[in-house]
């Protein structure tokens, strides 16, 4: 099976940016992390702080399922979660943070009404969830 990690803007800042919010662990030794821990998934990665390379990225994704953490466009791009209804490909929506726990403009996602699921709250943890649930589909 083949799981692709996409992940929005700041998010190449994890473990650096904001520790008390995000942990102090690096999201890419994290990811490297998983792909040893799940040697039967093939993994890809893809993050970018630029929206338009999100779409076309989800767009054009060839893999059984996509773990998307949308970092700040999850409340702001229209265009991403149109993009995300557009694909079959089943989609888990991840966020470090509790985003309920938050600011109130964190508390909406324009990408959750077309995802399989949301994990949200649970660290970088969440990705783990996320893949043993897109292998779970």
């Amino acid at each position: 099976m083949k799981i692709a990690f996409v992940n929005g803007p700041n998010l190449n800042l994890v473990g650096r940016r904001e520790p008390e919010i995000y942990g102090r662990q690096n999201l890419e030794s994290f990811l490297d992390q998983l792909a040893s821990e799940f040697k039967e998934v093939q993994f890809e990665r893809f993050q970018s702080n630029v929206e338009g390379e999100l779409v076309r990225y989800i767009q054009e994704a060839e893999a059984g399922a996509i773990v998307l953490n949308a970092g700040a466009y999850t409340h702001t791009s229209i265009a991403l979660g149109d993009a995300v209804a557009a694909v079959t490909i089943p989609i888990i929506e991840v966020h470090i943070s509790n985003v309920y726990k938050r600011e109130v403009f964190r508390q909406h996602s324009y990408i959750a009404p077309h995802v399989a699921g949301t994990i949200t709250g649970f660290g970088l943890a969440g990705y783990r969830l996320a893949v043993l649930m897109a292998m779970a589909l």
